[in-house]
């Protein structure tokens, strides 16, 4: 029962080349830092990603983007990723753009074992091209299917050598859906605790679906957009 690494490296250590790979995180909110540095170190190539977004230039797994190590992605957006936007345009990226809550869904569908699903997000645009189109009360539905991967790279806050996990605020985002959808879950923790000392209720992900867990070393915690209003003049 014991899932503890003792490195992100070891943790990453069987990654093949041409591997799925979900990463959670929104932005630079949430991203399992250390495991995307292990595996730009381990460089793994032809990665297939699936992620919200790509991180940004030399941040989060834009280090794998920039190292080419990646070759297709499945994202809701660029965001502020110049890499991502530049191969993309030349074609040098393979790229599914998809509406985010979409992105979301077909997560969650994989990890629950769902294989498709109708959503009204996409009718009548590019994103809908190629895709099953049907009517239900007299709205137009298109057919999504489900993503699962290979491995995942989640982040929590809290963790026990069991592989449970809680996580905090908003760094649950993708987080607790890519720790359902993959064949292999790599956690890391800012905190391991023992077994039995995670209040049960509070357990965002059950170890069930975690494979392995590390306790991370270091955490840069990188703000995307730092934004602060002017200091008022003292009176």
């Amino acid at each position: 029962m014991d899932k503890t690494v003792s490195s992100a490296d070891d943790a990453v250590a069987d990654i093949p080349d041409g591997a799925i790979l979900m990463a959670g995180g929104f932005g630079l909110c949430g991203i399992p830092e250390n495991l995307i540095a292990a595996l730009h170190r381990r460089g793994t190539r032809n990665l297939g990603i699936i992620s919200n977004n790509c991180g940004i230039d030399g941040k989060g797994l834009g280090l794998l983007l920039a190292n080419g190590q990646v070759k297709k992605i499945t994202a809701s957006y660029v965001g502020e990723n110049k890499t991502f936007e530049r191969l993309y345009l030349d074609g040098k990226l393979d790229v599914e753009l998809c509406p985010q809550g979409t992105l979301a869904e077909r997560i969650r569908a994989g990890g629950a074992g769902i294989p498709a699903f109708f959503t009204p997000a996409g009718y009548g645009t590019l994103v809908a091209e190629g895709k099953e189109a049907r009517v239900f009360d007299g709205k137009h539905y298109i057919l999504e299917t489900a993503l699962r991967a290979d491995f995942a790279f989640v982040k929590a806050w809290k963790g026990d050598r069991f592989g449970n996990l809680v996580y905090r605020k908003t760094t649950r985002n993708f987080n607790p859906m890519m720790a359902a959808a993959a064949r292999i879950t790599i956690a890391e923790v800012e905190q391991m605790v023992e077994p039995g000392e995670l209040d049960p209720d509070l357990v965002h992900t059950p170890g069930i679906y975690v494979k392995r867990i590390i306790t991370g070393p270091h955490y840069e915690k990188p703000i995307e957009q730092r934004t602060t209003r002017k200091r008022q003049a003292e009176v």
